[in-house]
């Protein structure tokens, strides 16, 4: 990803003692719930309460909601690239499963990260599109990895685009879509196409 960098205070860098880190992830955690809904509905003092931390422990981490969210993408890619990496050892349809589970649930955040994007000021004339498109790469290689097929990995995206719509929509609730992904990956898996 591009650096970037705004007006906001710097973001503390994340812990490395295991009680600090588990506070930590809880803060991501809760969020992620909270920024399906937009940048604008992540409180950071609602985020702390559901995180069971204290509000002077979230601001430490994260000063600011954008910086929050920015973290909470940054952890989503890193997870994304880690289960990439891993899904040579695991049964095609479960490592193609959580590839596009994880895919599918920054999708439905993006619209916050967009946000924050639009907010922060680019080095090097770096704009957001150019950013999203990387991530969209990023993506189809790790659905391509864990699928070992091109063809499927534009199937699964398709697929997760259009959940995702659905569920921003509220034609389907946020389970519902993910059960039908869930079933999309294991049929694909069944037909060959993650041999």
């Amino acid at each position: 990803m591009k650096e970037f960098h705004s007006d906001l205070p710097p973001m503390a860098p994340a812990p490395t003692l295991p009680r600090q880190r588990l506070r930590y992830l809880r803060i991501l955690e809760v969020a992620a719930g909270v920024a399906r809904k937009g940048l604008d509905s992540v409180v950071l003092s609602e985020v702390a309460a559901k995180a069971d931390v204290p509000l002077g422990t979230l601001y430490r981490y994260f000063p600011s909601a954008p910086q929050l969210m920015l973290a909470l993408y940054r952890k989503q890619l890193g997870d994304l690239h880690e289960g990439s990496l891993s899904a040579a050892g695991k049964a095609p349809a479960h490592a193609l499963t959580g590839v596009a589970m994880e895919i599918f649930h920054m999708r439905l955040m993006q619209p916050a990260v967009e946000q924050c994007l639009t907010r922060a000021v680019y080095i090097k004339d770096a704009d957001t599109t150019k950013l999203l498109r990387e991530i969209d790469a990023a993506a189809e290689k790790a659905v391509t990895a864990a699928s070992g097929d091109a063809a499927v990995s534009r199937v699964v995206l398709l697929a997760v685009t259009g959940l995702v719509q659905a569920v921003r929509c509220r034609r389907l609730s946020l389970f519902e879509a993910e059960e039908d992904l869930k079933r999309a990956c294991s049929l694909l898996a069944r037909t060959g196409g993650t041999a």
